[in-house]
């Protein structure tokens, strides 16, 4: 998630017990859990990609018929950089691909240096500030396939020539407007490797935008109802956009997720809030891009302006845009495989920041898992669990939308509570769910939708456990394991000092857990602390040295081969003054204590962390995907200050240039797989 967009007001007012008091419970025991969880006879999925053309057949061949992968790091951990390039280790190269304003189409423009590409020009090219992405194999191929990227939000200095222009308080340009609006979203692309470079297929059909004005489908309990009334859609099935795209994941049928973060922003309410808007930090001044002031303007089609501004203005909801933010904040599925295939928005996974979407293990015939995390402060973890069993046949299915109605539009949503004992309990969020004040959630809300509307509001009541920004998650494809990432909060700062940080916590850290026989049971470990190499005991808790210091952990994905994947957006002085953003890799499954159990990072180990990546001077190294052959791995780097001057990501900078959020492309020079 970017620094920038971050709203840090702390919208959760509940006195659920802070996850500090249960952090520092638990440091001396961290080491003892896991013993004897590993699962290996299992189909899991990590950051790896489904291979078919109009059908897609997930890779299966996981592992090594035991809980630990066979995987080793055969790469030197490289220093920090405080450059305008990225560093790769000795041995291998970095390309610049598809950054924003690459046109899809053969009738796409060029992208302009001087920031004068029109608002059409930019729906038909790559959106700003890439995040999170897949790759997704045709036809089996490790050298052809499609790649969705996310578009988190716009710098809109460099989006246009000369930033924004605004009169009074009024955005005073539609076309401006419109080519903001064109700028979020998605982008699917078709990509090749020809002569050991990718390039973009711009002629390719299945190239195309979603964006913050995409008309998108409404699904599960929230759709079709009086909640998501509009004046553009009267029955409730439909929203308009997708915005703050930052966390992604995919699904064991082929389809692509994007999440909905921080997309509050974008909408206001002057007049009296809801409960749900009040809690999820929807403002009642004004937006963050001042989108709402054209409404009205004699240049205004369908209302696409007006509908920022939620404050109820007619008799009804279908007389206006009361419930326009009720269209947004899910998981929103999206077949790349099938050309111009409706978006749906997936409601009964919650409502709220989402940041990441990965499912669990799977197993035929039990509920498909899914975990995300809420990105702010004090919030909370989340699972849903399927009412459908898994099948195995629904891997390559005739029509993957339709099977992800079957496994993401009914359901139970959880949240975690995380014990002092480290075991965890699932908290479902329904109607019967008991709320600590000793009653149930119907006495608070009157359907399902409504709790599903106000999730965080239903997660309050139940008793979930406040976290500090939780955001990515990943699954071992190995032990089944699933790996959080908890950014920083620095909004703790009871009894803070230098010598207790985790209650001004900088440096944030990195979670994990096994579910247990029942769907409301876990255990969870701390697996690694973020901190700079010169902190001391208590601050630099897993012993990070020069080569592997980092802070503020966000992105997170393991691969088919057992390996972890830990991106950072940093704001931690004590790092940023080493390094900017970086990617770091290890082997969970490998690191075991003396008695067999697996290991969190700690001095004994830490030097198997590596930093594999490091990004240019001010952006944030986000989204991670690999092809098939493990040979080609696709990062993105976002709001860079000054980049990139070349197809080649290692060139330094020479001069000022626009910069461009792009996709970095690592190979080896010798064409073997990443990081072995």
């Amino acid at each position: 998630m970017s620094k920038e967009t971050f709203d840090s007001t702390r919208f959760n007012k509940s006195k659920n017990k802070p996850f500090e008091e249960v952090l520092d419970a638990n440091l001396s025991r961290r080491n003892v859990l896991k013993g004897g969880l590993g699962i290996s006879a299992m189909t899991a999925f990590g950051a790896f990609g489904l291979s078919g053309c109009n059908s897609s057949s997930p890779d299966t061949s996981i592992g090594n018929g035991s809980d630990v992968s066979s995987a080793v790091l055969n790469f030197d951990s490289i220093p920090g950089s405080l450059t305008d390039a990225v560093s790769v280790p000795q041995g291998y190269m970095a390309q610049v691909l598809v950054p924003w304003g690459t046109p899809l189409n053969p009738q796409g423009s060029a992208w302009k240096d001087d920031g004068s590409n029109t608002s059409e020009e930019q729906l038909n090219a790559l959106g700003m500030h890439h995040d999170g992405m897949h790759f997704f194999p045709l036809n089996d191929s490790n050298v052809d396939g499609l790649l969705c990227i996310n578009h988190e939000y716009i710098d809109t200095n460099a989006l246009h020539p000369s930033g924004q222009t605004i009169q009074g308080g009024v955005r005073a340009v539609v076309e401006e407007v419109r080519k903001e609006i064109n700028a979020h979203g998605v982008s699917v692309v078709r990509i090749q490797l020809e002569d050991n470079m990718w390039k973009l297929v711009d002629t390719d059909p299945l190239n195309r935008r979603y964006t913050g004005a995409t008309v998108m489908d409404l699904s599960g309990p929230v759709a079709h109802t009086a909640l998501t009334v509009t004046r553009f859609s009267p029955d409730g099935s439909q929203a308009r956009g997708t915005l703050n795209n930052c966390g992604n994941g995919f699904t064991p049928w082929g389809t692509y997720l994007t999440c909905e973060e921080n997309w509050p922003g974008y909408f206001v309410n002057a007049g009296v809030r809801t409960e749900e808007q009040d809690r999820i930090g929807i403002d009642d001044s004004s937006t963050r891009y001042l989108w709402e002031t054209l409404a009205g303007n004699a240049e205004e089609r369908l209302d696409e302006f007006t509908r920022f501004n939620v404050e109820p203005t007619g008799t009804s909801s279908i007389d206006d845009y009361r419930n326009e933010a009720n269209g947004h904040g899910y998981i929103v599925e999206i077949d790349p495989y099938t050309e111009n295939a409706r978006a749906k928005k997936r409601t009964a996974l919650g409502r709220f920041r989402h940041e990441g979407c990965t499912f669990g293990k799977l197993k035929a015939g039990q509920p498909v898992v899914f975990y995300s995390g809420h990105d702010s402060r004090f919030e909370y973890l989340y699972k849903f669990e399927s009412a459908a069993g898994w099948d195995p046949t629904d891997a390559s299915p005739s029509n993957r939308l339709a099977t992800g109605d079957k496994y993401m539009d009914e359901g139970t949503l959880y949240v975690a509570r995380f014990n002092d004992d480290n075991s965890g309990t699932w908290l479902p969020l329904t109607l019967d769910s008991v709320t600590l004040s000793g009653g149930v959630l119907a006495d608070n809300f009157n359907s399902l939708a409504e709790i599903i509307l106000n999730t965080a509001g239903a997660a309050d009541l139940v008793g979930a456990t406040p976290m500090d920004r939780p955001e990515w998650c990943s699954v071992d494809p190995y032990t089944g394991s699933v790996y959080l990432t908890l950014t920083n909060n620095t909004a703790r700062t009871d009894e803070t000092n230098a010598a207790n940080p985790r209650l001004n916590n900088k440096f944030g850290h990195v979670i994990r857990w096994d579910e247990g026989e029942n769907a409301t049971d876990f255990t969870w470990d701390i697996f690694v602390f973020g901190s700079p190499a010169n902190g001391d005991a208590d601050t630099n808790r897993s012993s990070l040295t020069d080569m592997n210091q980092f802070a503020s952990p966000d992105g997170l994905a393991f691969d088919a081969r057992g390996i972890l994947w830990i991106q950072t957006d940093n704001g931690a002085d004590e790092v940023t003054s080493y390094t900017n953003d970086q990617m770091l890799a290890v082997v969970p499954s490998k690191l075991t204590d003396d008695n067999g159990n697996s290991a969190v990072i700690d001095e004994s180990n830490q030097a198997q962390l590596k930093r594999f990546f490091v990004g240019p001077n001010g952006c944030e190294v986000t989204g991670f995907t690999i092809s098939p052959d493990y040979k080609s791995l696709f990062v993105n780097i976002q709001h860079p200050a000054n980049w990139p001057s070349s197809d080649d990501a290692t060139a330094q900078t020479q001069g000022n240039v626009r910069p461009r959020a792009s996709t970095v492309v690592i190979r080896r020079e010798d064409g073997g797989e990443i990081a072995v």
